[in-house]
């Protein structure tokens, strides 16, 4: 069984997990024409590295971020958004 630390509620089963995908800066609204929106919305990058993701715990509806090796999918550390934004 494959194990994932949610900062919330501690290590639970993989399976208790959702992925939402890379953290990605949003293009601005009012400046961005439909074909980069399109690119944005729906091509992934597929690179080798290290990853910060957006992950859900489903049965108690927590968003947090993990930091992510894509080549080895070993998950390096998981930690509350806030932490991100406090970095910023």
């Amino acid at each position: 069984m494959k194990l994932l630390t949610c900062p919330m509620n501690g290590p639970r089963n993989i399976d208790e997990f959702q992925s939402f995908g890379p953290v990605r800066a949003r293009p601005d609204p009012n400046d961005t024409a439909d074909r980069e929106w399109s690119r944005h919305l729906f091509r992934a990058e597929n690179r080798k590295g290290i990853v910060v993701e957006w992950w859900r715990h489903v049965p108690s509806n927590y968003f947090f971020l993990a930091e992510r090796d894509l080549v080895s999918n070993e998950i390096i550390r998981t930690f509350d958004p806030s932490e991100q934004r406090d970095r910023a």
